[in-house]
């Protein structure tokens, strides 16, 4: 099995590639499942019904999220129905939406989870122990397990890696929009990346227009952080798992830059 996983789609550029790209390397890399991060699709923070259904509509199977999964009040309107649409499982329990789903696929379970960072990103529920409450529930019911980790730091995305080495087949960060050079499978068989990367404007600061940050930095003032135009760029990795015995097998980087 190939699992395909995109990084954090920002706005209707990333959205236009990731419809571009996916189809592309479904065929190319033989990829059965695809997991996207869209909490940046629509205009760059949160969702709305017409950005996730582009997602849908461009091969994403299940969609992962972060911090920014609330900023548009419209998802509050369909997060709850949304099978497989998951958002940070350490937000307090009354949070609308879920923290993992169980995505069936030929004769496996896949499950996924989410959760977010606390190093620099909203003061949430111990992303340690609520993974050990998630993987009580759902050890049972699923053959194959992924961590979509929305963080800040590195330091704790790689922590989180070691942490659960061997117990899950792969351990991917998000967040950051620049992807990293450190894909590896730990040896203990999870497979782990500090960051996928953004699916969006490459002519920008982190999909935002850059000079919009750069007279955030100069001025100390605050600006409207409006998605950037132009080429973009598309960033993902491929998992592959053993169908015989569920155990991850490799990784390995997707970096498509539009000219």
């Amino acid at each position: 099995m190939n699992i395909l996983f995109v990084g954090d789609v920002v706005g209707h550029n990333g959205r236009r590639a990731f419809r571009t790209y996916t189809p592309e390397l479904r065929a190319k890399e033989r990829i059965d499942v695809v997991i996207v991060n869209g909490e940046n699709c629509a205009a760059g923070k949160g969702f709305t019904r017409k950005a996730l259904d582009e997602l849908y509509q461009g091969g994403a199977d299940i969609v992962t999220s972060g911090n920014h999964v609330y900023d548009k009040k419209d998802v509050l309107a369909f997060i709850d129905d949304e099978p497989f649409l998951i958002r940070p499982a350490n937000y307090p329990g009354a949070a609308p939406g879920k923290g993992y789903c169980i995505y069936p696929f030929k004769a496996k379970n896949i499950g996924v989870m989410n959760l977010s960072g606390r190093a620099f990103m909203p003061p949430l529920d111990d992303p340690f122990q609520k993974v050990e409450d998630l993987l009580r529930e759902m050890q049972d019911e699923c053959d194959i397990v992924l961590l979509d980790f929305h963080a800040e730091t590195t330091s704790e995305k790689i922590a989180m890696g070691w942490y659960l080495d061997g117990r899950v087949n792969a351990v991917v960060g998000t967040h950051t929009h620049v992807q990293t050079a450190d894909e590896c499978v730990l040896p203990q068989g999870t497979a782990y990346i500090t960051d996928l990367g953004m699916t969006g404007p490459w002519h920008s600061v982190l999909g935002v227009e850059t000079e919009k940050i750069l007279f955030r930095f100069q001025t100390q003032r605050p600006v409207r952080f409006d998605v950037a135009e132009g080429p973009s760029v598309y960033s993902a990795v491929v998992i592959a798992i053993d169908d015989a015995t569920n155990k991850t097998t490799g990784i390995h980087r997707i970096y498509i830059r539009e000219e």
